[in-house]
């Protein structure tokens, strides 16, 4: 027999063990909330969101004032208010990572050899390279992968295919992507539930529990280098995360969507409930979940 899970009791188990960072969470607000609905959020209205993440108003304005100068964040005062939108700069960052989360994901074709001289190992990181050797990295063939300086080559397996997986856990911890997926997993799913059996959260809370969500599952996405299937491991949890994503994200929109609408201020007035790029979202993550 199946026990039903109440909507607030699975809220009440992620609000307890979801570390927030007040600078990750904000860039995750502006990424959900902010961008589709043009941009720019009052310093008020920030701070309400994350006093209900339980992040104080000091740790917010700290936080702010260290995106600004990492040109993350433009600020802009009319009279004694406050607005914040992203730099310019931040824009290409924030555009892709949107792309990752909420438009149809497709399959890498497969690999790309990059000869790149003098790469430092941060930028290796954040674009999913895998050391081959010195100056030698091997990547997945995507098509909005980064650009990458020096030689690049196209890569196949030409025979031995069964071996690719081996190969590939000695370029990328693949272990620590899956077990961070299995983390989201386990922390979401019984929300997930609940809602299946017909439970609900105040439209508030479905605010706080959607940005969690999608700050939970974009920090493992974004450096996972989303291999092709047959480079993971048989028990690779990133599919079943997708979906738990996906599902969530838009069970959870028409509360969250409501509540932002009626209650978050931009810089010309309240932020519009939908946008057509809200709704892109939430269309684009159905079809996908129907393929």
């Amino acid at each position: 027999m199946t026990l039903a899970v109440r909507g607030s009791e699975g809220f009440s188990r992620i609000q307890e063990q979801f570390t927030v960072r007040a600078p990750a969470m904000i860039v995750t607000i502006y990424g959900d909330i902010v961008v589709p609905r043009g941009g720019v959020l009052w310093m008020g209205t920030l701070v309400e969101i994350c006093a209900r993440l339980g992040i104080s108003e000091t740790l917010v304005r700290t936080a702010v004032s260290r995106l600004v100068a990492a040109e993350q964040l433009v600020g802009e005062r009319d009279g004694r208010r406050s607005y914040y939108r992203l730099a310019s700069g931040a824009r290409t960052e924030f555009a892709a990572a949107a792309a990752l989360l909420y438009r149809p994901q497709s399959p890498a074709e497969g690999f790309l050899i990059h000869h790149a001289p003098d790469l430092s190992d941060e930028v290796a990181r954040r674009a999913g390279l895998g050391r081959m050797g010195p100056d030698l990295y091997l990547r997945p063939n995507h098509a909005a992968n980064v650009a990458i300086p020096g030689l690049t080559f196209r890569a196949d397996v030409m025979k031995d295919g069964g071996l690719l997986a081996d190969y590939a856990s000695t370029l990328w911890n693949l272990r620590s992507f899956s077990d961070d997926y299995q983390s989201m997993i386990a922390l979401f799913s019984p929300l997930m539930m609940a809602f299946e059996q017909g439970e609900t959260l105040p439209p508030a809370d479905a605010v706080s529990a959607r940005l969690m969500l999608v700050q939970a599952y974009r920090s493992v996405l974004l450096r996972d280098p989303r291999l092709p299937a047959d480079a993971l491991p048989q028990d690779w949890p990133g599919a079943e995360a997708r979906l738990l994503f996906s599902r969530l994200y838009r069970s959870l929109s028409p509360l969250a969507d409501t509540y932002i609408g009626a209650q978050f201020e931009g810089r010309d007035g309240q932020l519009p409930a939908e946008t057509a790029e809200t709704v892109a979202r939430l269309e684009s993550l159905a079809f996908e979940e129907s393929r």
